[in-house]
């Protein structure tokens, strides 16, 4: 991306003030009164449209010409968009893709590299380098991989796209915000097919929100600056609600005897109950005077982990919760804790198995949401509700004899 040329401090953000975030599919004000925004039809009409919107926001039809000179739908965003696999994995097939010690061995490198940046971010934020270098390490392998795809292209494909329309326009009007005070160039910044750039990848309305000038040149480039990109993604998670000093997930062994009922993210209880249940540490003490969920990626047979609240916060960052518990465990081992212990789940249903799953729960009154083969949120809690009314341990884990029982 290009600079960002406005001398902020290090403690200052870019203005705005307003957290987005793709998780929370927050809307843009012009359709907060509940008017979708507009999609389909032809790209042209609909830049029409877009135009106008623009103006109504207060920038100036030159600066609009300028942004959209050159503005063309990107087909292979689209290829990308639809081409999502990676949700359909296994906490442990994604983790064992994402984690290796060679990734491990560059996350400490980096630590060392940036420790004086990380030691500053603790001391202002509160938020473990762990967590950071997790993500620095998933979204770009440490600013290696950023993405060549054409931001402003691609963001004004996904918003003509009417998928996920609410997301992606208002994005387009922070980039034409960022475009305006000399920090987009609609031509040359490129980042990843759903918009963000940055060693973090963040999205252009959280660039405006929570961009850092971390290393005091005045400028903020997410980019080409290890300080500014660390910094903006801390400054973004301590708006979020990071709990400095706090941790965020711990594996733990859980006695079979447990009601499986008391398991997922919606079940926060105190960490003294949990113990009192008899979960033990895999490593290390329980703290007190927390709560935490007791949350089984792979069931009752697989890993196990209490998360605490700053686990939830992480959701702000994505919605998959494969990914978030991924990122999550790969910064306790950044931080020093040992290997999981993987268990014997069994399999994850194939797509054509989960699609009839979430077909039969939704004949029995489940809200699954979109039969997509995606073992999302809204499936985890009617299997888990199905599975305590047939009587089998109620983990949220869909088998193939749950599917067979229904």
């Amino acid at each position: 991306m290009s600079a960002q040329r406005h001398g902020f401090s290090r403690r200052s953000g870019l203005g705005l003030g307003v957290i987005f975030v793709l998780a929370s599919l927050a809307p843009n004000v012009a359709h907060a009164a509940g008017v979708a925004p507009a999609c389909g039809g032809s790209f042209s009409d609909w830049l029409v449209d877009l135009r106008t919107e623009a103006r109504a926001a207060g920038h100036a039809p030159k600066l609009i010409d300028a942004f959209l000179r050159s503005a063309a739908p990107d087909p292979k965003v689209l290829q990308a968009d639809r081409a999502q696999g990676v949700f359909r994995k296994s906490f442990l097939e994604f983790s064992s893709a994402l984690i290796s010690q060679n990734r491990l061995q560059n996350a400490k490198r980096s630590a060392t590299k940036q420790a004086t940046v990380f030691d500053q971010i603790v001391s202002e934020y509160g938020i473990d380098p762990g967590i950071l270098l997790a993500f620095w390490a998933f979204e770009t392998d440490f600013g290696k991989v950023q993405g060549d795809f054409n931001t402003r292209n691609a963001l004004l494909t996904l918003a003509h796209d009417c998928r996920r329309p609410a997301i992606f326009r208002p994005q387009i009007l922070a980039a034409l915000t960022l475009f305006e005070r000399g920090g987009f160039d609609p031509d040359q910044t490129t980042g990843a097919w759903a918009g963000e750039i940055g060693m973090v990848q963040m999205l252009p309305r959280d660039i405006l929100a929570h961009g850092i000038d971390g290393d005091g040149d005045g400028r903020v480039d997410l980019k080409t600056s290890a300080p500014d990109a660390l910094y903006s993604a801390a400054h973004k998670l301590a708006a979020l609600g990071w709990q400095s000093g706090e941790p965020w997930l711990q594996e733990v062994r859980v006695p079979q005897t447990l009601n499986w009922q008391l398991s997922g993210l919606d079940k926060s209880l105190p960490v003294a109950h949990w113990k009192k249940l008899g979960i033990t540490p895999q490593h290390g003490t329980l703290p007190s005077g927390l709560t935490a969920a007791l949350i089984l990626p792979q069931g009752h047979q697989g890993p196990a982990f209490l998360a605490y609240p700053n686990f939830q916060t992480l959701f702000a960052w994505n919605q998959s919760f494969v990914y978030v518990t991924t990122a999550a465990y790969f910064a306790t081992l950044i931080t020093g804790a040992p290997p999981l212990v993987p268990g014997t789940p069994p399999a994850i249903l194939g797509t054509g198995q989960m699609q009839a799953l979430q077909q039969k729960l939704a004949q029995r009154g489940h809200d699954v949401g979109k039969i997509d083969g995606i073992l999302g949120a809204a499936t985890r809690a009617a299997v888990q509700a199905e599975q305590a009314r047939l009587g089998l341990p109620a983990d949220a884990w869909p088998t193939a004899e749950l599917l067979n029982r229904l």
